[in-house]
């Protein structure tokens, strides 16, 4: 796993000073380092029944279509308000300076169906804890929350249901 967290690239002071980024694009656009970071994420859920894998907007749809594909499942689409055509279930969160909102459709998950739910990185966990119950009130089970990368000093999972996170590579 070091080779694909030496891949990462820091940037300093974005988006604003103190903040040491994790850029991802650098890993993404290598296309071994890519496929093998989807591959390794995906055989975890190999043999397991996944209807959905859910993308969280936008670099979550990178990881959870290319998974989706993976494991033969059908791809749902957590956007910003106002970004889906069809009737949405919206959630508003709270955030460390404010809030937000995400909406998914609500026809795009079914009663029952077992639901991974994908993202790029797990930082404070907000925006995950968030989707989770917009999965959980649609009444489907949540198989994981997958991530590619995580920072474990901000203690993220600690907002997401107990034995229901996995990241592949952590910071």
């Amino acid at each position: 796993m070091e080779d694909l967290k030496s891949i990462i690239r820091d940037i300093p002071d974005f988006p604003k000073k103190g903040i040491v980024f994790k850029d991802i694009t650098t890993l993404l656009q290598d296309a071994q380092s890519y496929q093998r970071m989807i591959d390794l994420i995906a055989h975890r859920y190999v043999g397991q029944r996944v209807d959905k894998v859910v993308g969280v907007e936008a670099r979550g749809f990178i990881i959870g279509a290319a998974l989706a594909y993976k494991l033969c499942a059908g791809v749902v689409l957590v956007r910003k308000p106002g970004k889906l055509p069809s009737e949405t279930f919206s959630k508003t969160y709270s955030l460390e300076y404010g809030t937000d909102t995400l909406e998914i459709h609500r026809d795009a998950i079914k009663p029952g169906e077992r639901v991974l739910i994908a993202d790029d990185l797990l930082a404070t966990g907000g925006t995950m804890a968030a989707v989770v119950d917009m999965v959980l009130s649609m009444r489907a089970e949540i198989v994981d929350c997958c991530f590619m990368t995580e920072l474990n000093f901000l203690n993220g999972r600690s907002k997401l249901p107990a034995g229901k996170v996995y990241s592949l590579l952590n910071f």
